[in-house]
């Protein structure tokens, strides 16, 4: 077991009608507000009257339209430029994943005298941030409960995992009952997302029975939940484990003292919706199990049969590489049985870029650090058996 040095300063607030508590939390920060959204979902279901009654004493500077893989240029930007100007208080976050890893970047870009890309790709390091609060819509990136965001830089086809200590949200406002309305794409793919983050821990050199149980245990959940929640959109119940799950994703609770892995099916799709804007979890799910298959050697398969048997049920008393191919297929049949589609070209990708993509992974990722190393003809490899 591996030592840690852990602390998740992010109080959660979960259940149905939590955001009444809105008023009295964000006046902990301050007055002056950036409020942050998507594309207007958070109008249809109501939410958006909701937070500005409830924040009618406070002063409101908006911040709208931030895209899935959110964008440097003009979100990150545009943000940073509204707290600079108005000198905001608090950044309210109120939508999905990508909105509140866009905020984490305006948070540390307000208070950095540079261009804030050099935070996102390191070269600088924040000394501060504005407080963030955050409402989330949709189960999937578990950003609500981690210090990390995700960034695209688009004239680069660059897409970063941004972190810093100082974008853990102060609070997270949880309610099951606004995700209701979340699609059965986006519902899928949350799924798929959150199985990843898992299944990017799990799969690792040092692990323990309780964190082994721990994910096990999750990654059923999910799958059991999402089946519930597309069949019926309004199951309080399903929406909210499956919430909960996705909460935990990225935050390092499900390994602690687990050795690293280097999260190889993220750095390969990171390309994927940098080169073509796809959706995340869909990327990732085509990819996991073209993964899967091409690192399972005599090294690897014990911890494949643990999964296959543990995760799917598959029967013990078998040969070990058939345990661990038929718990391939079963990773590979359920995306594919919630609707996402399981093949690049599916999503509009073909083999036109892919050399170039895996040199871009090679060269940026570090991937040969990873649970099994992965180098550019490995990705090559993986990414032509994903068409």
């Amino acid at each position: 077991m591996q030592g840690f040095d852990y602390h998740t300063p992010t109080r959660l607030i979960f259940g149905e009608g939590v955001v009444e508590k809105l008023p009295e939390v964000m006046a902990q920060f301050g007055r002056r507000i950036l409020l942050a959204y998507g594309g207007g979902s958070i109008k249809k279901i109501g939410l958006y009257d909701k937070v500005r009654e409830l924040l009618a004493d406070f002063e409101i500077y908006e911040l709208s339209g931030i895209q899935p893989n959110p964008k440097y240029d003009p979100s990150v930007l545009d943000g940073v430029r509204i707290c600079k100007e108005n000198d905001i208080d608090v950044i309210l976050a109120v939508g999905g994943g990508s909105v509140l890893d866009c905020t984490k970047a305006i948070a540390t870009g307000a208070k950095y005298d540079g261009d804030p890309w050099d935070l996102i790709s390191y070269q600088a390091f924040a000394a501060d941030a504005i407080p963030i609060v955050d409402i989330i819509t949709l189960a999937a990136t578990g950003s609500e409960y981690d210090c990390g965001g995700v960034i695209s830089r688009t004239e680069t086809n660059d897409k970063i995992g941004y972190m810093d200590a100082h974008n853990f949200p102060r609070v997270s406002f949880l309610d099951p009952t606004y995700t209701f309305t979340v699609s059965k794409k986006q519902t899928a793919a949350g799924c798929a997302d959150a199985m990843n983050h898992i299944m990017e821990q799990y799969f690792c050199e040092d692990s323990t029975l309780l964190n082994d149980g721990f994910m096990e245990a999750a990654l059923k959940s999910l799958m059991i939940q999402t089946r519930k929640c597309l069949e019926n959109p309004g199951d309080y119940t399903a929406r909210a484990e499956m919430m909960l799950c996705c909460t935990y994703g990225c935050n390092g609770i499900y390994s602690l003292g687990n050795s690293p892995s280097g999260w190889p099916c993220h750095g390969i799709e990171h390309a994927l919706s940098a080169y073509y804007d796809i959706t995340h979890g869909e990327g990732l799910a085509i990819i996991t199990p073209r993964w899967m298959r091409h690192i399972l050697s005599d090294r690897t398969v014990d911890r494949f049969v643990k999964y296959g048997v543990n995760v799917f049920g598959i029967s013990a008393n078998q040969d070990k590489f058939a345990i661990a191919h038929q718990a391939i297929d079963a990773t590979y049949r359920f995306f594919d049985s919630i609707g996402i589609p399981m093949c690049l070209k599916d999503v509009g990708i073909d083999d036109s870029r892919i050399g170039e993509m895996a040199h871009h992974i090679a060269v940026n990722e570090g991937l040969e650090e990873a649970w099994v190393p992965l180098y550019e003809d490995d990705l090559v490899t993986i990414l032509t058996e994903s068409l």
